[in-house]
């Protein structure tokens, strides 16, 4: 348990968990480092497991300017991590905002990433949605503002791509609400205005996303709506990548399904690891159905 400073100035907490290959979690809007303990407590006795909570969320720092948050800085947040522990390259695991940080970190950092996991990704993308999911967002963060963390967790637990969590563990996702209430007031309202709702699209990244060739794994659940059209858009696009799709999954898929979860992940590290991920085959992308000409 330790802080370290971003080139910003910015405190972040991270927690460290077992030796060997590291794995880097980013964790999502309504998480912190808390969510991910199913995989830190499975994955700690064969990797070097390391969480931090971004800024906004205690005990990171909570800056007072909304300025100090974007989708840019939350990218270089996780190189910050990297370069205070002096790892050269891990395995990247983001989910739905920490998935967006990760794939702006294979964009820019490629050099850095044995892999990238990039789950739940893709709320708003759409670029018919594009402005009302900027609306939602500061709609989001007035009411976290008026209400407070406490009160709106009550809210925002859920929402329709989280009710599948709710419906398969009741005990788990009440765990998972009570972490949301404790969260910052005002770190999460300004990670809403400042992240959230100022994002690009990831339909305006196609071209970065042709050039992308790190390891990749896209996981969605098959009830998160928002992620499942942008998920297909990711894979189409990025050579590296696999597609996996979690069968009555909502959002929070690795607190839902945790053992299909971490099988997918696990496996996908063992096929990086060993030399044997591939990327696609030109061969398969085709206008023909049947690849008669």
């Amino acid at each position: 348990m330790a802080h370290i400073t971003t080139d910003d100035g910015v405190r972040l907490y991270v927690e460290e968990t077992g030796s060997g290959i590291p794995i880097v979690f980013v964790h999502e809007y309504a998480g912190d480092y808390r969510s991910f303990e199913p995989q830190v407590r499975a994955w700690s006795r064969r990797y070097r497991c390391i969480t931090f909570n971004a800024r906004g969320y205690p005990p990171s720092d909570v800056p007072d300017d909304v300025e100090k948050y974007s989708q840019e800085r939350a990218r270089d947040d996780i190189k910050s991590v990297l370069d205070a522990l002096k790892i050269e390259k891990a395995h990247i695991l983001g989910l739905s905002m920490g998935g967006f940080a990760t794939l702006h970190f294979g964009f820019a950092y490629p050099e850095r990433a044995l892999s990238l996991t990039i789950g739940g990704c893709g709320y708003g993308a759409q670029p018919e949605k594009r402005a009302q999911f900027t609306a939602e967002s500061l709609k989001v963060a007035d009411k976290i503002a008026e209400l407070g963390m406490a009160e709106f967790s009550k809210i925002y637990s859920m929402g329709p791509s989280r009710v599948q969590h709710l419906n398969k563990d009741p005990r788990g996702f009440e765990e998972f609400r009570q972490h949301l209430a404790e969260h910052s007031t005002r770190g999460a309202e300004l990670t809403q205005r400042g992240v959230q709702a100022r994002r690009p699209s990831l339909y305006d990244l196609v071209d970065k996303m042709r050039a992308l060739d790190v390891p990749t794994l896209i996981l969605t659940g098959d009830e998160d709506e928002p992620c499942l059209e942008p998920s297909i858009m990711m894979k189409r696009n990025i050579k590296s990548a696999w597609l996996a799709v979690m069968p009555g999954a909502g959002h929070n898929i690795n607190l839902e399904d945790q053992e299909l979860f971490n099988r997918l992940c696990l496996d996908f590290f063992h096929q990086v690891e060993s030399g044997r991920w591939m990327n696609r085959d030109p061969r398969s992308v085709s206008n023909s159905i049947l690849g008669v000409k």
